[in-house]
This record gives C-alpha cells, structure tokens and sequence, in this order.
C-alpha cells in the first residue's frame, strides 16, 4: 500500500507571513517552522549616531510552530513587550488553482500579558481570516479582516476590528519586495495606522525579510490595536524576521 500523498500547496506568498500579517500559505504535515525578529526602538532619523537605529535597544519576538497536518499548523510566540506570549491555531479552509490561484485560511489565538507579575493575567483573543491570490504571475496580494477581544489601557473590555492589506512583488526567484498596511480602531495610546514594507531573501528552507515600518509591536493582539508611531519618515524603524522551516 502506498502513502497517501499529501495535498498540493497554493504558493500565492512564499512565506507563511508578510511582515506582520499572516499569509495562507501553509506547511507540509510534520513540518516545523522557528521565527526570530527583531524591531528596533530608534528611528532610523536620529543618524548615525544610533546607527540609523541599529544600536538599539530592539524588541524581539521568537516562534515555534509545528504542522499537524497539511491543513492545521499551532504556533506559540513570545514578544519582549510587555512579556507577551501567545498560542494560535493556523487552519486551511479552502484554495483553487489555475491561472487565478486563490488560497484561504484563519487564524485563532490567544495571548497572555506576564509582565506585570500579577495574579490577574491580561488575556486577549483574536481571529483572523486570511485571503490570498495572484493578480499576475510577480504580484500577490492579501486581505486580513481581524477581531481582537480584550482589556484596553483604560481598563475596559471592548472588542476591536482591524483590516489588513500586504503585497508582494516577486523581482526575482529569491528576492520578493513586500508591504503591507493595517487600518485599525483608535486607542489613545496607539492612535495610528500601521505601514511596512521591505525585501525579502528567499534561499532554501530560509526567509531573511528587512523592513521598515512606523511598528515595534509584533504579536498580533499588540499590532491589531495599531501603532504609537506616525507614518511621517522620522517615525519610521528598522527590524528584520528570520523564519526557517525545520524538515524532521
């Protein structure tokens, strides 16, 4: 008796995210992924005497994540802000191939606040659902309609909408320009939309993705509620992810 194959991937973006936002794309069953990232604190406007905002300090983000089957991937993350750690649930709804690929999936998770060592953990739940395809053969784009559940700074439970928008244009086999932008609800301590774009270095197993962009905050349930930052260039920040896919 054979194996049963496993069912074709939709490759619409090469990476299971953008910079933020998660992509459909999803991993072989048994597949692993790990994620490092980085956003730096200073603007790259304050020159070289921070070097461009190279020296830091940085917010950092690591992620472990496991494909159970072909169609559901779990994750579990943690953010240096505000001691962030989060467990999501990836799963793949629906794709068509063809000439006009398209790709669907949603997200669910949950993070948990452990900053303040206190007994009552800040708890947030959020769902995205991702829709993916190609307008040609170079360009990608994404939509990411997002729910966020949770406590807000004035202490209030209240639920926030957020639409996520990327892009990607494939200049060549390893090399893909990204982007994308968050439009999201106003807190008053995030008032701002969130913009990014970058590059992205596809080699084998690997993705090295440098960015720009007005947000430090990387886990979803910090980034939903948008950004402290402006869209103005002196407010723009440096950071990089570096997602490798593990083959057991």
């Amino acid at each position: 008796m054979h194996a049963q194959e496993s069912t074709p991937l939709t490759e619409i973006f090469h990476s299971t995210q953008s910079a933020n936002l998660p992509t459909a794309m999803m991993l072989r069953s048994g597949e692993g992924i790990l994620e490092i990232s980085h956003r730096f604190l200073p603007p790259i406007s304050d020159g070289p005497d921070v070097l461009w905002g190279l020296d830091g300090p940085a917010y950092n983000r690591l992620g472990l994540g496991f494909a159970v089957t072909d169609k559901l991937l779990l994750g579990v993350l943690r953010s240096s802000l505000e001691d962030n750690l989060e467990v999501n649930a990836k799963v793949h709804l629906a794709q068509k191939d063809g000439p006009r690929p398209w790709a669907a999936s949603t997200i669910l998770g949950s993070s948990w606040d452990f900053e303040n060592n206190s007994q009552d953990l800040r708890t947030e739940v959020y769902l995205q659902l991702i829709l993916n395809t190609l307008l040609t053969d170079k360009i990608a784009i994404g939509v990411v309609p997002s729910l966020l559940r949770g406590v807000s700074e004035e202490g209030l439970v209240r639920t926030d909408f957020a639409f996520g928008l990327n892009g990607q244009f494939s200049v060549s086999r390893r090399i893909n320009l990204i982007a994308e932008w968050i439009a999201t609800g106003a807190r008053s301590a995030t008032p701002n939309d969130v913009g990014t774009f970058g590059i992205e270095f596809r080699t084998r197993g690997h993705f090295f993705k440098i960015l720009l962009s007005n947000q430090v905050r990387m886990n979803p349930s910090q980034y939903l509620v948008g950004s402290p930052f402006g869209l103005h260039p002196k407010e723009w920040r440096l950071g990089f992810n570096v997602i490798r896919i593990l083959r057991f």
